[in-house]
């Protein structure tokens, strides 16, 4: 296996950017909650711009289920679009935190 390679059992970190009408809505505690039930650390933390960004790791199949969640439409709030970026996990994250 070459360093390019991930096997499904591999962890990922996802950033994922989420547009819309998303701050003081509960969002964070949501994304927090299906996080969690997905065994994922990472945070979700409001930006200036009135964007969420959700950092989050471990297995790829949790992290595309947290992001095909956060473009579910059964969100609080009003998601217009979720802009995102895989990596390789760095580790350092413990639970997941609102911020």
């Amino acid at each position: 296996m070459t360093r390019h390679d991930v096997r499904v059992t591999d962890n990922v970190r996802l950033t994922a950017w989420v547009h819309g009408q998303v701050q003081g809505v509960g969002f964070r505690w949501w994304t927090k909650s299906r996080a969690r039930a997905l065994g994922l650390t990472g945070r979700a933390s409001n930006l200036p711009d009135g964007r969420v960004e959700v950092i989050a790791e471990g297995p790829r199949p949790a992290c595309e289920a947290l992001l095909i969640a956060l473009s579910s439409g059964d969100t609080p709030g009003v998601v217009d679009t979720v802009v995102d970026r895989w990596s390789a996990a760095r580790g350092g994250l413990n639970g997941f935190r609102e911020r």
